[in-house]
């Protein structure tokens, strides 16, 4: 996590209409960055990709918050919102190109299976529907 990514994620918060809603475009922007960076054949040190993580999410929402608690939330349904919003689309799109918009159905449904591996539960709902709905648009 650079700083110039930490910029980034942060001029994505300010264009929120309100702290909540700025929030959740920080939780979503940066879970999907996180995961994004996940896709490579190097070695990941998950610990220390945590740590740094973690720290930003510390220091700009401060006590309580984590990279675990992003991708739980992410995994919900309170993220509908979000995700589903095309003025976050299209911030997202110009502060993190390094993501592309195409990816994002997959990210998340990458976040979902883990979300099933850990709870044995199949991922159904709006986020799951959003997905399958997004994949179709794309011919995937």
């Amino acid at each position: 996590m650079n700083e110039a990514l930490q910029d980034k994620l942060l001029l994505l918060m300010r264009e929120a209409h309100s702290r909540a809603e700025a929030t959740d475009w920080f939780r979503v922007g940066l879970g999907l960055v996180y995961l994004a960076g996940l896709m490579t054949k190097e070695t990941i040190d998950f610990k220390k990709v945590d740590r740094a993580f973690n720290r930003f999410i510390y220091h700009t929402l401060g006590k309580g918050h984590s990279i675990a608690s992003v991708l739980q939330f992410m995994s919900g349904e309170k993220v509908m919102p979000t995700v589903s919003s095309s003025r976050f689309q299209e911030a997202f799109g110009r502060h993190c190109p390094e993501v592309p918009a195409e990816s994002i159905p997959f990210l998340l449904e990458l976040n979902l299976g883990v979300a099933k591996n850990i709870s044995g539960l199949d991922p159904s709902g709006p986020l799951a529907d959003w997905v399958a709905q997004r994949k179709a648009a794309q011919g995937l």
